[in-house]
């Protein structure tokens, strides 16, 4: 068969490829294999870079500790302001980090160390807030100028704190001195700055600037009670007016505790009526209370006429 010059071959088709998700595609190839589910060694996943995640409690702990660190500075005294640099005159290096510290008595401006104005009768604190400095023990501040001695009376002492004053034992403040206290018979002395400075002896009472004796009634004795009765009666007896009379117990009763009523209480099963105790009449399906001196009905039944009837 004769060829034909003109003739050309169609060109060869393209190589396909396939489009997947996850991966890339490096030419035509094969995808997993069939029984392992394993990429090809054209096609490798696209897996997103990981990222490092950082430990919620970690996170936590460094937010709390930058807020301590900022609450601290504003909750501690702070001492007297360091610098950097060339340590300058009245100066000296700290003994922890680096940087320097001005001395006792001088405060930092810039570069430099400069002294405090201190007053007479005051010494330098360190802190570099305020003054810098505070009045000698026994001294008060004035207008954040001077110290000023602090009056001390006859019969009186310094507090501990050094900043007033307070009276001897027997001795109480009035103004700027102190007086004697003028303690009556039968009294003695309290610890108590305020008021007379003086209580009166148990079995006695104060009364304009002298204590006078409790008149207890027979069976009666002290409470010794700062306020309220001083005193009350024996077990068995009740307060009348001034007087301690006897208590009468009827029959099915006995004495209580109570600070009020008549003074005793009915046996179980008795109920009190007219100064008496008289036996409970108990009536079918009832039952007495956790007084022991009531009923009610049982359960499921409600009182009628005094009887105990079945709920409807």
């Amino acid at each position: 068969m004769q060829s034909n010059p003109n003739f050309k071959l169609p060109p060869p088709p393209a190589a396909r490829t396939r489009r997947l998700t996850g991966m890339h595609t490096l030419g035509l190839s094969k995808t997993r294999a069939a029984t392992e589910g394993l990429w090809s060694a054209k096609e490798a996943p696209i897996r997103p870079k990981k990222v490092p995640t950082r430990n919620p409690l970690a996170t936590l702990i460094a937010r709390k500790a930058a807020m301590a660190g900022v609450i601290a500075c504003f909750a501690f005294p702070a001492l007297a302001q360091d610098g950097i640099g060339p340590i300058p005159e009245n100066a000296q290096a700290r003994s922890y980090g680096g940087g320097w510290v001005c001395d006792l008595g001088f405060r930092v401006r810039g570069a430099e160390c400069l002294a405090l104005e201190i007053p007479e009768n005051a010494h330098p604190t360190g802190r570099s807030y305020g003054t810098g400095w505070e009045c000698d023990r026994g001294y008060h501040e004035v207008g954040g100028t001077s110290c000023i001695h602090i009056p001390v009376p006859a019969n009186a002492f310094l507090r501990y704190s050094g900043y007033d004053w307070q009276c001897e034992r027997g001795f109480r403040r009035e103004d700027k001195s102190c007086v004697a206290i003028v303690l009556p018979e039968h009294a003695y002395l309290t610890e108590d700055p305020s008021g007379a400075g003086w209580e009166c002896d148990r079995g006695y009472t104060a009364s304009a600037g002298a204590c006078h004796p409790f008149i207890v009634p027979e069976n009666g004795y002290l409470t010794n009670a700062r306020f309220g009765a001083a005193w009350a009666c024996e077990r068995g007896f009740v307060r009348t007016d001034d007087r301690c009379d006897a208590i009468v117990v009827p029959a099915n009763a006995y004495l209580n505790q109570a600070p009020y009523g008549p003074g005793w209480s009915c046996e179980r099963g008795y109920e009190p009526l007219n100064g008496a105790c008289i036996a409970i009449d108990l009536p079918e399906n009832a039952n007495l209370d956790r007084s022991g001196n009531r009923w009610s009905c049982n359960r499921g039944f409600q009182l009628s006429d005094g009887a105990c009837v079945l709920g409807r």
